[in-house]
């Protein structure tokens, strides 16, 4: 794909790509903005139309159009791939044998289900009961019903099979789009149909309302899965809720798309849900690009605390802040809750609470102290929980283990000195060990792009690679009109700051190594690693 993405370079202007999201004013031979990540008060982002990238200041990121893409639509680098090539005219199923067929296969499916969508919203607008319905019962507005692209499956089983055959489709791309059931026929029938969009708005499936229930039918049909849609990694109402994402700088998560929908209407058009499919690291991923804050709306059920509770251990990874909102007043969701008063789900989106704080407390009403088998129980879910935290995080963990140890009525040092009670006993695979890497940082970058540019003499430490244009363009911006003298000293203070990172994060992979040792019950290699801990913080 190189060539195509040479292509498309050729063909945009970063500064035409990077002006489509934030006003740039020209600045010499660059263009100035703000950045669209930070609170910088004077212009701290950076276009270069010579190297085709940009640089952001405030928040040390940098690239091409791809990167920008990808950082701004929270999205993967093929979606940002073909996104920039349809705004570039370049056909990328030209660039690749062995992708062409799939490519045009994947086209064909895009073209079925936006005929689909345009087909169902049609439907809506001429049956008056079902417009009753969408407009009436549900309180949708009419901005909302095209916001979102709510239409209506008719009852009759071959509406949508006979519509798309007229227009040149087969029964194998109608299958392949999803939009069959196992007799050939329409799968949504007498539904309220609703879109499922990936993140740059392109349908990709849809999920059906059954408007006259019955004790037959299940209330939501989902596409099932195909070669567009992936329930695992897919974001109900990403692409509607990503700009306001990116300006708050935290997402909702609910439970059910209609919860979504009502959501935005009510003006927290923040709000997306991973409808259909406990939250996995894809989704977590695609947030994470896109904010570190995520606020869960579920349910405070059992189903709920689990689902919590896996969030958690994956959030981990991702250096995520994770809560919860649970203020409902007495209703089952948000979408009720919305019935009953918008300015109720407002106020509750801003009642966040962390969500290892509101788990505990469910713990608490799970579990009865008074007995000492709830006591135990309590103590060691709990144990297990606090552990998920980032062990290079004591300040947090402390927070915790006394809320613990005090609602237990034992001393911190007791809880501390619990075990959790280990699965099958086994060592650590190297695989498994997490790698003793370097993290880059504005510090690194900003010393690579000195030793770039031959002004500074480095003597042997090494630095990590970075793309040369970049380096150029940040030396240029930040040292173009400093004298010899004064980049020296600032590149030996910049070795001393990057030597204290590489400690630290040294420092924090072995912490972790020592973590997993511990949970297999490794007790040879947890005593090895302290060993090069004690080294390391000798060091500092």
């Amino acid at each position: 794909m190189e060539d195509a993405k040479e292509e498309i370079r050729a063909r945009l202007a970063v500064e035409d790509v990077v002006g489509q999201y934030i006003e740039l004013k020209r600045a010499g031979r660059n263009f100035k903005g703000h950045s669209p990540w930070g609170t910088d008060r004077t212009p701290s982002f950076m276009v270069s139309p010579d190297k085709g990238i940009w640089h952001d200041f405030s928040s040390n990121k940098g690239g091409d159009i791809f990167t920008f893409v990808m950082e701004m639509e929270g999205c993967t680098f093929r979606e940002a791939l073909e996104k920039l090539a349809r705004q570039a005219g370049v056909e990328l199923k030209r660039y690749s044998a062995d992708d062409r067929k799939q490519a045009a296969h994947k086209q064909r499916l895009r073209e079925c289900l936006e005929l689909a969508t345009k087909y169902f919203q049609f439907c809506l607008t001429k049956n008056k009961s079902v417009m009753q319905y969408v407009f009436y019962k549900r309180n949708l507005n009419k901005k909302t019903v095209e916001n979102f692209r709510i239409g209506y499956a008719p009852k009759s089983g071959h509406a949508l099979v006979d519509f798309l055959k007229k227009r040149g489709f087969t029964d194998k791309e109608m299958e392949d789009a999803g939009l069959l059931n196992r007799f050939g026929g329409d799968l949504f029938k007498g539904r309220m149909t609703v879109p499922l969009m990936d993140v740059s708005g392109t349908v990709i499936g849809f999920t059906g309302r059954i408007i006259e229930q019955d004790d037959n039918s299940p209330k939501y049909l989902n596409t099932p899965e195909t070669i567009l849609y992936n329930k695992g990694r897919h974001i109900f109402g990403l692409s509607q809720a990503k700009d306001a994402i990116r300006r708050t700088d935290y997402v909702v998560v609910v439970e059910g798309n209609m919860d979504v929908i009502s959501s935005h209407q009510a003006g927290v058009c923040q709000a997306v849900a991973t409808a259909g499919t406990a939250m996995t690291e894809m989704h977590l991923k695609s947030f994470a690009r896109l904010t570190k804050d995520i606020r869960l709306a579920y349910d405070g059920d059992e189903a709920g605390v689990r689902a919590a509770e896996r969030a958690i251990s994956m959030a981990s990874k991702f250096g995520i802040y994770l809560s919860v909102i649970d203020d409902y007043h007495g209703c089952k969701d948000a979408d009720e809750l919305i019935q009953k008063d918008a300015k109720l789900w407002e106020d509750a989106v801003q009642n966040y609470r962390p969500a290892l704080e509101w788990l505990l407390e469910k713990y608490v009403a799970k579990y009865n102290l008074k007995t000492e088998k709830g006591f135990q129980e309590y103590a060691t879910e709990a144990k297990r929980l606090i552990e998920q935290i980032d062990p290079a995080d004591t300040v947090l963990r402390e927070k915790y283990e006394r809320i613990v140890a005090e609602r237990l009525g034992i001393s911190l040092e007791a809880f501390r000195a619990k075990k959790v009670a280990k699965t099958e006993k086994k060592r650590l695979k190297k695989n498994n060990v997490v790698k003793n890497t370097t993290v880059e940082s504005r510090v690194e970058k900003n010393l690579a792009a000195l030793a770039q540019s031959g002004k500074v003499d480095l003597g042997d430490f090494e630095i990590r690679k970075y793309d040369e244009d970049e380096l150029s363009f940040i030396f240029d911006e930040r040292y173009g009109k400093w004298e010899k003298a004064d980049l020296q000293r600032e590149a030996d203070d910049l070795m001393k700051k990057a030597e204290v990172e590489r400690l630290d994060a040294e420092r924090k992979s072995l912490e972790e190594q020592i973590r997993q040792a511990e949970a297999a019950g490794d007790d040879e290699l947890v005593e090895k690693l302290m060993r090069d801990l004690s080294k390391k913080l000798r060091q500092k």
